[in-house]
Parts: structure tokens; sequence; C-alpha cells
């Protein structure tokens, strides 16, 4: 992983670097191919803090490859540089699509590097009236279909059509030599993403009325066709505002797929008009925890309600905002299961009587499915068949993830019904479920989607799969002539940890961005005729854990950087020194475009009272479900996160010297125990209080050892937040012991949780 120290130090290699070759430009001094290119060891070197000869090396060297994130697939170095200033016209063919792209650029240029461009037409093709010109342009051409293999992906489908391409729309040419610009494409698609890579390589140059950009000849296209990330909407909800960032991020990414979670057991998002209850209700609930539920709503004297969705006309103008910006919107409706938001607002629509009757605010698997009478699927194509018209893309993500059966083996009317439809067992339901769903979206001229849980039951013959349980259901499904996503657990699951110093909730699992660049989507074993089959990969953002919108940024950037690259550049290019080499300048761009990403930099806050120790630092007796959790208080202000397993809540301070008499100092906070664990719950065991309040016990050198300390609860259980307990003695044991920490409680919520402790 990289830190910060070093990433400082190749920024600036990088800066030194380019201010030598942009003075260069700007004096008429040569500049030679050799000066254009960077090597990747020469930037690491930097990096790794070798001494003052490695910045030297990295100015002779570093825009060999150009701090590009996606890479491109063939770079050629030319000599000299383009000077872009004010009066650099921006020259397109009378095209609509060509027109929207020079735009798109020009506007970023202006918000980024304060220039304003002028647009105007180049004839029919963009280069002839420019090449006649005397005056510097950056001319945007569309041309015909390209015919060389570095412009074709063969067997590969585009995303927007669900069709098979043999001649890739997103590839593009870039050249740039001291007199003009050239961006060329067959398809406006390939053009965005040719002014994509123009706009990265802008951020270089010093800030100034002129912009360099070193002369390159630039030939690209897509690795793979589907390059995404999935936002989960449902458990927490994020503004349309901040969705459209999200989409104009990816873009800059080279992203071309947002996977969009909009219905859950937490919440329904998206307004279906036939049924008014499932965003007026389903859309709504009281948060978990002891706080939430006691602020109380002035107008309703009920706890205040948390929630939001998207009217049918905020998602017309995300889709098209998305498309314009080459993004493919796939929606997902889960069905059969994660159903409770909408069998709570239509109690007809459960497995179960009576229905349950509040959306819950618990995270994990729920029971509740939908029955299979036939006024459920009239509900459920009614619901599709809006969703068609509002996402013109190929594939409906149906879900079909987690279906817990429990409910339908219990009823005697799902029985029944199963009898009815020939179906002989619980699986075989799950099955018609897909078939029956899938056939309608047929009708209406899209693919059904699902994560890898629907093969169990067989699937229709156009269904594609999305592997989240590893990789082997994606290559299952390729071997069975199905396409495939790859979105495995936990490696492309941002709602993972990004360090170990990360101290952000989440999932207490590490996934680092060079974990996240090193996944191989298409691994020697996979038989040429599967590979076909795969569409690409994506990262998903699960956000039970990440509440806001900030958080959303930090946990997906950068991560969703290396994702791309390992998506859209050549396998036999993928270098994690040279990605890292690159990162700064992309780090860089982030700042101008107001992403908050992560950096690999110690996040424990030390200016607290009492430091010592944090939950992060201290070790989990065992890892069994680790998670890092916020606090449920205070509402308003920043909170609290604690790293605790909650299958075993308990933790070891390593090595505490006890050579002499020491005082223990904890502070601790509870959360609520919201987590569907089914039958795993009963394997929780507590240690039961010897008063009232509850403790904590500390006992030596491990959780059976002698209890040597013992730290009551009581001022705590009035605070929501954090609070520091009174402290306790130790007495010398001599030499150095691990401590045990543990709770006493009754029952699991709240969940007790230590914040820090230290010894004195």
């Amino acid at each position: 992983m990289f830190g910060s120290a070093a990433i400082a130090r190749v920024a600036v290699a990088v800066a030194t670097a380019f201010v030598a070759t942009a003075a260069a430009a700007l004096t008429g001094a040569p500049t030679t191919a050799g000066a254009a290119v960077a090597t990747a060891p020469s930037v690491a070197a930097a990096a790794a803090g070798s001494p003052s000869s490695a910045v030297s090396d990295a100015r002779t060297h570093v825009m060999v490859l150009p701090a590009v994130i996606p890479l491109p697939s063939h770079v050629e170095p030319r000599t000299g540089s383009f000077a872009i200033r004010a009066d650099t016209r921006l020259a397109i063919p009378r095209d609509p699509g060509a027109a929207r792209v020079a735009r798109y650029f020009a506007d970023f240029v202006q918000k980024t590097r304060g220039l304003r461009l002028e647009v105007g037409t180049a004839g029919a093709h963009g280069a002839s009236q420019a090449a006649a010109s005397a005056a510097p342009a950056i001319v945007f051409e569309l041309r015909g279909p390209p015919t060389t293999s570095a412009t074709t992906a063969v067997g590969s489908a585009n995303i927007a059509t669900g069709t098979p391409a043999v001649l890739n729309p997103e590839a593009y040419t870039l050249d740039v030599s001291p007199n003009r610009i050239v961006l060329s494409a067959s398809d406006p698609r390939g053009l965005f993403y040719a002014a994509v890579t123009l706009w990265q390589l802008t951020t270089s140059s010093p800030a100034s009325d002129t912009i360099i950009v070193p002369a390159v000849h630039i030939v690209d296209s897509p690795r793979f066709p589907w390059r995404g990330l999935m936002l989960d909407s449902a458990r927490h909800y994020q503004s349309p505002e901040f969705i459209l960032q999200f989409i104009d991020w990816m873009a800059l990414h080279k992203l071309n797929v947002l996977h969009w979670h909009l219905t859950d057991d937490q919440a329904w998002r998206l307004e279906i008009k036939k049924y008014p209850r499932l965003t007026g209700v389903g859309a709504w609930r009281v948060p978990a925890g002891a706080a939430p539920a006691a602020d109380i709503d002035p107008a309703t004297g009920k706890p205040r309600l948390y929630g939001g969705f998207y009217s049918q006309e905020t998602v017309r103008k995300v889709v098209a905002h998305a498309a314009e910006r080459n993004i493919t919107i796939v929606p997902e409706i889960d069905l059969p299961g994660h159903a409770t938001a909408a069998v709570v607002a239509y109690p007809r629509l459960a497995s179960v009587v009576p229905a349950p009757a509040v959306v819950p605010s618990d995270w994990g698997v729920y029971s509740n499915l939908y029955n299979a009478d036939e006024s459920t699927f009239e509900f459920l194509e009614n619901v599709l068949g809006e969703v068609v018209q509002l996402f013109p893309g190929k594939f409906v993500h149906v879900g079909g993830d987690e279906a817990v059966k429990d409910q339908w083996k219990a009823s005697p009317h799902i029985q029944e019904r199963m009898r009815q439809l020939g179906v002989s067992n619980e699986d075989g339901l799950q099955r018609y479920f897909v078939e029956r769903i899938g056939k309608f979206l047929t009708q209406h001229q899209r693919r059904l989607i699902g994560w890898d849980e629907i093969l169990e039951g067989g699937i229709p013959r156009d269904a594609a799969i999305m592997s989240w349980r590893g990789v082997d259901g994606a290559f299952s499904a390729a071997a069975a002539g199905h396409d495939a996503v790859l979105s495995p657990a936990p490696t492309l699951y941002f709602d993972n940890r990004q360090a170990a110093t990360d101290t952000q909730p989440g999932r207490g699992h590490v996934t680092s961005l060079e974990d996240v660049y090193k996944f191989d989507p298409m691994p020697a074993s996979l038989a040429p005729d599967q590979r076909q089959h795969i569409l690409g990969l994506q990262a998903n953002v699960w956000t039970e854990h990440i509440r806001t919108e900030k958080r959303v940024e930090y946990m997906t950037f950068p991560r969703a950087a290396a994702v791309a690259e390992v998506a859209w550049s050549p396998a036999a290019s993928l270098n994690w020194d040279d990605f890292l080499a690159r990162l700064p300048e992309q780090l860089h761009r982030y700042e101008m475009v107001g992403i908050t990403a992560h950096l690999d930099t110690p996040q424990l806050d030390a200016s607290q009272p009492l430091a010592g120790l944090s939950s992060y630092e201290l070790k989990s007796c065992t890892d069994k479900v680790v998670l890092a959790l916020e606090d449920d208080a205070p509402l308003h202000a920043p909170r609290a996160a604690f790293l605790v397993d909650i299958m075993n809540p308990c933790w070891i301070y390593p090595a505490a010297d006890l050579s002499v008499d020491r005082s223990l100092l904890a502070a601790v906070g509870q959360v609520p125990f919201n987590f569907q664990l089914g039958a795993d719950i009963h394997a929780i065991k507590l240690n039961p209080p010897q008063t009232p309040a509850g403790e904590l016990e500390v006992r030596l050198d491990n959780c059976a050892g002698e209890r040597v300390a013992v730290l009551s609860l009581q001022p705590a259980l009035a605070n929501d937040a954090v609070t520091q307990l009174a402290a306790a003695n130790i007495a010398r044991r001599g030499g150095k012991h691990d401590l045990c920490l543990k709770f006493t409680q009754r029952s699991l919520d709240p969940l007790w949780v230590i914040d820090r402790v230290r010894l004195e």
C-alpha cells in the first residue's frame, strides 16, 4: 500500500520533471521523444525515498507513460508539445454527438484550469478546415468504423444494447503535435474517451494561462465492455445531486456502467406510479439505536423518520446525464428476497400472515420473501413495466441473492401454490420466479441479470450472472454459455476498509488499493470459449455502514481507479509500480474535481483526552464477523466508530507492561445490535453481569485467565455516545502480559464496545 510520504515524493518527482519539459517547450528548446516518457522504476524509486539521483532520473524519463488512468492501450511519445491558450479553438464536425463532447471538454477545462475555450465547426469531418487554418486548434473528428486491431474488440458486447460488437465504439485515437491536437473515433463514445484522456493530460501542467500538453500518439480501446460500480442507495439514501456528481466522477475513469441498487429490506427508493405506497411507506424508517428512537418529530409525536426516494422525473434526468457521459444505468429491483420494504407497503405480497408492519433498520438477511400468487406476479410485472420505461439500457438486475426460504417452507399456502405450478421444492419456486420475470423482460427487449445464486435453480438462456461469492459463479455461468460480470467479495466490495489504519465505518476486512489492482478477471485456467462470456467487472459500494455521501466518496476512491485500469487497459500492461507512479497525478485530479479520496495515512485520533490504544489498535479475540460500527449518537455531530467482532465482542491489549502497579482507563460506547443473523445469533456467548449496570472485565493472559480489574459501566448507562469510565487498578504481575477485555451484559442490544484504553 502507498503512504502519504511516498505520494509526496512521487508528486515532487513528477512535478519537477514536468516543469522541465514545459519550460523547454515554452523556450523552444528541443524535447526528445525519450524526454517525453517515464519509466515506472525511476518514479517508484523516488517514492521509495531514493537519493536525489532518482529525481534527476525522473526528470529525464517522467513522461514516457503519461500519468493517465486507466493506461491507454498504445502510447507513442512524439517530439515537442502543444500549448492550449484562451484563444485555442475547438473544431468540431457538424455532428451533435461530437459537439456535445467538445462542449464537455471545454466546460471541464474551464472548471478545472480556468481557461475558456471557443467551440466552432470544422467541416463535415473536422480535420479539413482546421488543417487549412494556420491557427492552432483542437480538432474533434468522427470518422468511419475502426479497422485496425488496436481499435477493435472482437466478441465484446455493447452494454447499452446488449449485442455483440465486432468494432468497438469506445475506441479512439489521440494525436498531440506542436500545431494541433486531433481526437478521432468512429462513435461519439470513443470521442468522449479521447476527450477524457486529453483532459487528464492537461492536468499535469502548472497553473497558468497556458496549458502545455506533451506531443504523443495514443491509440486506445477498452479491454472489457462492462466497467462498473454498484451504488447502494437503498440502505442509505444519496441525494440526486450526489448521484449526478458520482456519475461525473465515474466518467473521468472511463467507467461505463452504474448498477443502481434501488430496493432492499431497508428501503424502496424508486417511485412507481401504480404503487405509491412503495415510496410513501417503503422509503422511510427509524434508524437503529437509542438516540434515533429518542429523536421525536414534533409533527408526528413519533421518532423521526429517515429516508428519501427518487421520483421518475429525477430518474429521467439522472439517466440522461449518465447517457451523455457514456454510462448505462442498470437498475436493481430485488426479488424474491430482500423484499421487506415492499411487503410492509403492500402486505398482500407477503409470504406470512401477519406481514411485517415496519420498514426495518437491521442489517443482514431477512427471511421475508414475496409470495407466489398471480397477483404478486402482476405487481412485479407492473413495477418492471415502469422500470423499463425509465431505464433504456438492455439489462435489468433482479437480485435473486440470499433468498432464505423458511417462510415458503412453513407456509401451507405457498406449498399448495407450488403443487399448482408443478414445482417440486423451494429452489424450484425461485427458478420459476426468475424464469417468469426473465420472459417478461425478454418481451420488453431487456435481458435479466442477477447475483450468482440464481444459477442454483437454473436460469433463462439469455440471462447473465453477476458473481459475488468469489469468481466461480461467473466461470460456471460462462461454461454454461451465459454472460457474466465479475464482482467478487471481498476484493471488489468497497464497504471493506482500505487499510489497517482506516477508522471509517465499514467491514473489518481490509481490501487495499493494491488488492483491487491485482485482481485477475481472466485467469489462465479460463478456457478460450468461456472468455468471450466475461463481460467485465464492477466494484460494489454497499452502504450499510456508509451513512454519508462524503464517506461514499472516501470508500470508492481511489480504489475505483484500480477497477478502471484493470477493466480498460490491456492485461499485459498492468503493473502495480507503474500505476503507483501515476497515482499522485490522479489524486491531484481528485482535488481539482472535489473528490474526498482515501489516503493511506493514519486516521487514529490522538487528540482525545484518553489516547492509548483504540479498538483498531487492539487485537480482536476472534475474527468471525468483524465490523467497524458507527455510534448512533450524537445525531448531528461527528460520531465515533468502533472495531468489534459482533459474534464475540472481545479485545486483547497485547504485551501490557505489568512490572509495576498500573491503572487502566477505558472509554466505551454502546451501539445498536441491529443484525439479522438467523440461527447464528445463538452462538454469541455473553458473560453475565455481577451488578445491574454491568462491567468491563479485564483478565490476565487470556479470556479464561485471572480477573485482574473490573470497570463499572454505570457512568455510561445514560450516555448514547462515548463515555470514559472510572479507572481500575491492576496490581503488579511482573513482565509483560496480554490483557483480555470483555463486557458483561444480559442481552446483545445495545452492544457494548471499546473506544480506547490506556495504561498508566
